[in-house]
């Protein structure tokens, strides 16, 4: 399997805060490959590094093939890009857009014209082509981004929060398309902090925290790896948690994690623990036995929960 994107001890400043701090990934043709983590952790500013909106300060990045500093356009034309932004011209109509987008690429009007509509079908906003940006959803203004970094065809597509303020079904809808497009050969690294996007859609993933790196895999051996296979989420404030309790979980086999928002007990027997709270001290209607997911792994590493 060929790497298309690689980068080693990879570091950015801003002044003196040092956004990414020195590190090391490898993104393989034709997979989905994620950054994980909350606002600030780093990886829109990896992003940026590597679809060249930012320049690479230390350490190497390698893109498709070429060690650079700055992305060359004739790398970024092998690529399409998503950005937390929509930046659309509301004063011009959802084709237009696409047309005065694929100018930058060397396509001709017509050509443009041609390729926006393939792309605006896929999108599932056919219909949409004639009309101004501004009388759009947020949500298929959203679409139309996707559709936009389409038009070139690109071997890469960097999607920067592609479903930020999407509702649910919009978000679903959204997944579909880049299943179909991964389907398609297409290699696409995305960041989100949504983490049932991130396991629905990563074939691996990183875990970023303040810079760094604090793990990377594939979402379920990052869940095998880091967390136990049942969860017992406590919904009790924690004076009112026997003291004892972690001293008893922790003899039956389980760990138990204090965060601000709860409790939360991991452990290998998920049905015997539960059976066991009440003799714990705890009452079953205050407590929600699951199995353990990516968020759990987001909560171990970072120490906080996302949303």
């Amino acid at each position: 399997m060929s790497i298309v994107v690689q980068a080693r001890n990879l570091m950015k400043y801003y002044g003196d805060f040092q956004a990414v701090k020195g590190i090391s990934f490898e993104i393989n043709k034709g997979e989905c490959f994620g950054f994980l983590g909350h606002n600030g952790a780093g990886k829109s500013t990896t992003m940026r590094m590597i679809y060249g909106l930012s320049t690479v300060q230390q350490g190497s990045l390698t893109v498709l093939g070429e060690q650079i500093t700055l992305t060359p356009p004739r790398i970024k034309a092998r690529m399409g890009v998503v950005p937390q932004e929509d930046s659309l011209d509301p004063d011009l109509t959802v084709l237009e857009n696409l047309e005065v987008y694929g100018g930058f690429f060397g396509l001709s009007s017509r050509e443009s014209r041609q390729r926006g509509q393939e792309w605006l079908n896929f999108m599932g906003l056919e219909d949409r082509g004639g009309v101004r940006v501004d009388s759009l959803s947020g949500g298929n203004q959203r679409r139309v981004v996707i559709a936009r970094a389409l038009i070139n065809h690109p071997e890469i597509v960097v999607l920067d929060e592609p479903t930020t303020g999407l509702d649910p079904q919009g978000r679903r809808l959204v997944w579909q398309k880049l299943r179909q497009l991964k389907e398609q050969g297409v290699t696409l690294i995305l960041t989100t902090h949504y983490m049932e996007e991130a396991a629905q859609l990563c074939d691996r993933l990183v875990v970023m925290n303040d810079g760094m790196i604090l793990a990377q895999g594939h979402p379920e051996e990052l869940v095998q790896q880091h967390v136990l296979p049942y969860c017992i989420e406590v919904r009790l404030p924690l004076d009112l948690i026997p003291a004892d309790l972690a001293e008893k979980v922790e003899a039956s086999g389980g760990v138990v994690e204090r965060m601000a928002d709860g409790l939360f007990i991991y452990t290998e027997e998920g049905q015997t623990v539960w059976q066991k709270l009440p003799e714990w001290g705890l009452t079953q209607r205050a407590c929600y036995l699951r199995t353990s997911h990516l968020e759990d792994v987001f909560l171990k590493l970072t120490g906080r929960r996302e949303e």
